[in-house]
């Protein structure tokens, strides 16, 4: 066996272009499907961890504008959700709506002595923090007391909390800080992230009742629900669902723009085939990769034999064994294909790694919140040795297929071979 990788590794430098174009055929065609998977799978995983932030069962409402014409009035009339709304959903969809929210957003400013802040704050209900999945550091959210009571008090995320006590930011806890001109109690404290706008939160009834008592504007509506799991199912809860609603407002039964859904169920649904779609392709192109290396290496090997033709009829002539001029360029042919394959896989590994420390790190701003483009844009271990082994398994059958016509040609013809 020593002898024969001595004589492999003569030839290979006898011939080193044929060998490195050998070479650079499997290494490309293993780097670029790992390289073009760890890409897929950081759009992906970013995709993923938006649609993470929120209860996949959940559904939010908003009122919009009509566009059509009905009873007398004109399109364009700005609808706005009212208490009544907010009624229907919770009795009359008690079949498929599980628990009903709403949200009442107001802009104040936040003062702690010397230090203040403008933002956002939003009256909820207690399960708002489920459908938002809002992690609380210190402290507590919103809870039905403080819903019934209308009690005045704020959960800060704690970006806020470091900017109103920049020593401490947790001691804010049990303490009073005025909202607008109203004391609030600070009772929780929520983890801040890139990816979602930064605003407090208190009870619904109370934020209603201070800043919105004046006004039929009820905010949104936001609920979980239950049984939808088909698309089409989803589709005639929220035609049922509109109508109802555009009945309260006086808007066309068909109107689909007076009334807004946002589904995260059918969101989710349709990023999920996407995703399917995107790695349907990823691999479809990385498998076209592997087989332009895969032709690559054939091409190759069928040119290595018809150069050693004359070479293999003299070792026949004196008495070489077919079966040891077969073993002869299947073992090359694993031995080039499994070093440069691994070596094609560690620099598809290293790409991904440093994509994961420069693009998996750039968020872009949009404004209202942070979003990343790529999150863990890498491939798991078990597919970069599985591509590996593809490469070497279609190597060796690549040289299989010339090895097995070297070893049955005739010493003569060989001799006589151009």
């Amino acid at each position: 066996m020593i002898e024969l990788l001595k004589e492999i590794g003569q030839t290979a430098k006898r011939n080193k272009l044929r060998t490195a174009l050998t070479g650079f055929a499997v290494a490309w065609g293993i780097f670029m499907l790992i390289v073009l998977l760890g890409a897929g799978n950081g759009l992906i995983n970013a995709n993923l961890q938006q649609s993470e932030r929120f209860l996949s069962n959940s559904m939010l409402v908003f009122g919009g504008r009509t566009s059509m014409a009905y009873q007398g009035m004109k399109e364009g009339r700005s609808i706005n959700l009212q208490t009544r709304d907010i009624t229907a959903t919770n009795t009359e969809f008690k079949h498929i709506v599980d628990e009903v929210g709403a949200v009442y957003t107001t802009s104040q400013t936040i003062t702690n002595g010397n230090e203040y802040i403008s933002t956002s704050i939003e009256g909820v209900y207690p399960n708002h923090t489920k459908i938002d999945k809002i992690e609380i550091l210190h402290g507590r959210f919103i809870n039905e007391i403080d819903q019934r009571e209308k009690r005045k008090v704020v959960v800060l995320s704690n970006k806020q909390a470091k900017e109103l006590e920049r020593k401490d930011y947790k001691t804010l806890i049990g303490k009073y800080v005025k909202v607008g001109s109203f004391a609030f109690k600070v009772v929780g404290i929520y983890k801040d992230e890139e990816s979602r706008s930064s605003q407090a939160f208190s009870a619904y009834s109370t934020i209603k009742g201070i800043f919105g008592a004046n006004t039929d504007n009820a905010g949104d509506i936001e609920f979980t629900f239950h049984g939808l799991t088909t698309e089409a199912a989803n589709e005639d809860f929220e035609g049922d669902y509109r109508r109802r609603l555009n009945a309260n407002h006086q808007a066309h039964p068909e109107d689909e723009s007076s009334i807004w859904l946002w589904n995260r169920y059918t969101q989710n649904m349709q990023m999920e085939q996407g995703i399917g779609i995107i790695r349907t392709a990823l691999w479809i192109v990385g498998l076209f990769t592997l087989l332009s290396g895969i032709v690559g290496v054939s091409n190759i090997m069928l040119i290595t034999v018809k150069e050693r033709t004359h070479e293999f009829g003299i070792r026949k002539a004196i008495g070489a064994k077919p079966w040891s001029i077969l073993r002869l360029i299947i073992v090359e042919s694993v031995i080039i294909t499994t070093f440069f394959g691994y070596i094609g896989m560690v620099l598809g590994v290293l790409a991904n790694e440093y994509m994961d420390a420069t693009l998996g790190h750039d968020t872009i701003d949009t404004g209202l919140f942070q979003a990343t483009m790529f999150v863990n844009p890498t491939v798991g271990l078990d597919v970069c040795f599985e591509a590996t082994m593809v490469m070497v398994i279609a190597g060796t059958i690549a040289g299989l297929i010339p090895a097995f016509k070297a070893s049955r040609i005739r010493p003569i013809e060989a001799l006589r071979a151009d």
